[in-house]
């Protein structure tokens, strides 16, 4: 797998944000078949960064109910918290 294909989107929110001030560890959305190495891999040729750590979770996709019936489902995802090393950052909204 390419490392385009390996990260699919920052995750953007106020807990990744506050990671990303307070433990620089940024959080991607990443393909639902990569593992630790090709995330850290992507990162570092993508970015120019070093990767001290990844940690990856899985959501699993849930049922959507209305009025008591499922009617559809929430699908599921992957996402990958990136430990970045000291001194070096990824910035994607700066000077908005």
């Amino acid at each position: 797998m390419h490392s385009t294909q390996v990260l699919i989107r920052p995750m953007v929110s106020e807990k990744s944000n506050d990671l990303k001030e307070v433990q620089n560890k940024v959080v991607f959305a990443v393909h639902p078949g990569a593992n630790k190495f090709q995330v850290k891999n992507a990162v570092e040729s993508i970015f120019n960064v070093k990767v001290d750590k990844v940690n990856i979770i899985r959501r699993q996709p849930l049922q959507r109910k209305r009025f008591g019936r499922v009617s559809g489902k929430i699908p599921g995802y992957k996402k990958a918290f990136i430990t970045l090393a000291a001194g070096d950052k990824i910035e994607f909204f700066e000077g908005v």
